[in-house]
Parts: structure tokens; C-alpha cells; sequence
């Protein structure tokens, strides 16, 4: 049952993983959209992103899912604990596919729907940084419930960390522009990914300090005896892909600077689930405390297995279809 434990985490991890590089980049063109050079430039980024946004989303499903069918102590713990930015970010993201079924039809209130589009996003991917902050300082658990106030999410570390996503988000946008655009829109998303590249590693190292100032465990998980040689990899590798980044954004690479903010995304990801591991609700609950019967589980992890390579095949299709540039003034967000 341990070994179920630690897949069952996995495939919630995963799920989350995906959903954070493939949706993140989408919510990056939201929150860089008010500030692109014109409305043709808008057009263009929103078409970049219309025929797959939707389908990256689906990952967030699987996550959401998952943590309830694998874990379900740990969802009737986290959700009271996080229901406040839980629901900002639905409501968030529901707002913002509203906008991508309205936007292209409107005449006299395009400029309603690019702010709905630009606030859609950014609370959206505010608020999924204060979640992961919220969950590294902890929640409060007595008796596998809840013990915490409405508020205890709220902190200026988690308000730090979601201020970090909302930027990295804005970098996977800006690599994502820069490979899919070309001439004006390209070479100022190219600008744009300079700034947003700095403002990433800013926030990576104000929370790479704050994290075991703030929990000791994870300070001891870190740096105690030999496992500062084993995680040493994980900032190395994180230096290097900072120094391709802003190489790769120089030389005019088109691909290079999403790939590696992609990159920095997955080693972030990698530090947190070191960071925690095995809590799935820190610092008091386990994956094998919450994990739910061994027939739930199995039964989950098959249909996993049934599902899963159907999804991967219709993102891996649909990318493969769309995979050509976007140009200004064609496609699904031109205006008259």
C-alpha cells in the first residue's frame, strides 16, 4: 500500500506539473495582454492560445480529481483550509473562457473583454502562488481536520509567492510569444521576457531563503548531513538554466527561452516536492495518512491508466496541428 501511496502522489504531482507549464504559459499571455504593443498584437496573442487553452486546462481536472479520489482526507482538509483562493481561481478562470467566446464578437466592448481577459488571469495565477505558499508554511491540523482561521492562508510569504508565479506565468507567456509570433509582437516579447526573467529569479531566491527560515524541517531536509551533496544538483541545474535563458533571449532564439522557463518551472517544482515530501498536507499529514482503501485506489489508478494516454494524445495532436506562427490581423481574434 506504501508503494500505491507514493504512485497515486505521483500522478496527483504530475497532473499538477502539466497543468502549471501548459496552462501557465496561456495565463502568461492574459497577464502580459494589456500592456502589448496594440489591439492587432492582442489579436494575435489570443489567437496563439485559442485552440489549446481549454485542453490545458484538462490537467487541472486530473489534479482536483485525483486529490479527492486518492487522497480524500487530505482534500477534506485542504479545502476548508483553502476554500477562499480555491474559489477566487475558479471563478477566475471561468471568467477568462468567458472572455475567449465573447472577445472576437464584440465591437463597442472589446476593451471590457481584454481587461476581464488580463484580471482573469492574474488572480487566476496569483492565487495557485498563494497555494503553494500556503501549503509550504503549513496548515493547522488536529485530528485529521482542519484547525485553522479562514485567514491563515493569507501571509506576506504566501503574498510573495504568488507575486513569483504571477511572474514566471508572465515568462512562459512571453517565451511562448517569441516562439510562436514573429516581426513588432516578437521582439517585444523577447523585452518583456528580460524584465519578467529577472523578476523570476528575484522571487526564486527571496523564497529559496525564506522557506527553511520559515519551517526548520525543510532547512534540515536541505542542508542536513549528506543531503546537501544529493539536492546540490537542483540550484546548479536552476543557474544554468537562468544563464540559457537570457543567453538564448540575446541570440534571438525562438524556441530556447520557452523551453528553458519551462525548465525553471520543473526544477521548481522538483525543490517543493523535496521540500515536503512525503506530506501531502504539511507538516502533519502523509500521504500514507491520507491515502484512501487499497480497492479506491486501485480501481483510480486503472482508469489512470485508460484515461491518461487518451489526454496526452489529444494535447500532443492538438499541439501538432496549431504548431505553425501566428501573425497579426488572422485568425480567431481579428477585429473589423
Amino acid at each position: 500500500m506504501e508503494i500505491l501511496a507514493i504512485v497515486s502522489a505521483g500522478v496527483i504531482g504530475g497532473a499538477i506539473l502539466m497543468y502549471v507549464v501548459l496552462d501557465g504559459f496561456d495565463l502568461g499571455v492574459g497577464i502580459l495582454f494589456p500592456f502589448a504593443p496594440g489591439e492587432s498584437a492582442r489579436d494575435a496573442m489570443i489567437n496563439s492560445v485559442a485552440p489549446v487553452w481549454d485542453g490545458n486546462e484538462t490537467w487541472l481536472v486530473l489534479g482536483g480529481g485525483g486529490l479527492l479520489v486518492f487522497f480524500p482526507t487530505a482534500y477534506s482538509i485542504a479545502l476548508p483550509a483553502f476554500y477562499i483562493p480555491i474559489m477566487a481561481m475558479l471563478f477566475a478562470l471561468i471568467f477568462r473562457g468567458v472572455t475567449f467566446e465573447f472577445r472576437h464578437t464584440a465591437h463597442t466592448s472589446v476593451h471590457l473583454w481584454n481587461r476581464s481577459f488580463f484580471f482573469g488571469s492574474l488572480i487566476a495565477a496569483f492565487m495557485q502562488g498563494v497555494l503553494a505558499g500556503a501549503l509550504v508554511q503549513g496548515v493547522h491540523v488536529e485530528e485529521m481536520r482542519y484547525a485553522g482561521g479562514m485567514f491563515d492562508w493569507l501571509t506576506p510569504f504566501t503574498v510573495l509567492t504568488g507575486i513569483g508565479v504571477v511572474a514566471g506565468y508572465g515568462l512562459l507567456g512571453a517565451g511562448w510569444l517569441i516562439y510562436k509570433t514573429e516581426g513588432p509582437l516578437q521582439d517585444w516579447a523577447r523585452r518583456a521576457a528580460v524584465v519578467l526573467g529577472g523578476g523570476v529569479l528575484v522571487a526564486m531566491g527571496a523564497v529559496s531563503v525564506m522557506t527553511p527560515l520559515l519551517r526548520p524541517a525543510i532547512a534540515e531536509r536541505w542542508f542536513g548531513g549528506i543531503n546537501l551533496i544529493y539536492f546540490a544538483p537542483v540550484p546548479f541545474l536552476t543557474a544554468a538554466l537562468a544563464i540559457w535563458l537570457f543567453y538564448s533571449i540575446f541570440t534571438k532564439r525562438e524556441l530556447a527561452p520557452f523551453l528553458s522557463a519551462i525548465g525553471l518551472f520543473i526544477l521548481g517544482f522538483f525543490g517543493l516536492a523535496i521540500s515536503l515530501y512525503p506530506d501531502i498536507v504539511p507538516p502533519s499529514v502523509t500521504v500514507w495518512d491520507a491515502v484512501a482503501p487499497y480497492s479506491s485506489v486501485v480501481f483510480a489508478l486503472v482508469g489512470v491508466a485508460l484515461v491518461l494516454p487518451m489526454v496526452l494524445g489529444y494535447t500532443v495532436y492538438a499541439y501538432s496541428v496549431f504548431h505553425g506562427k501566428v501573425r497579426e490581423g488572422e485568425g480567431y481574434g481579428q477585429h473589423d
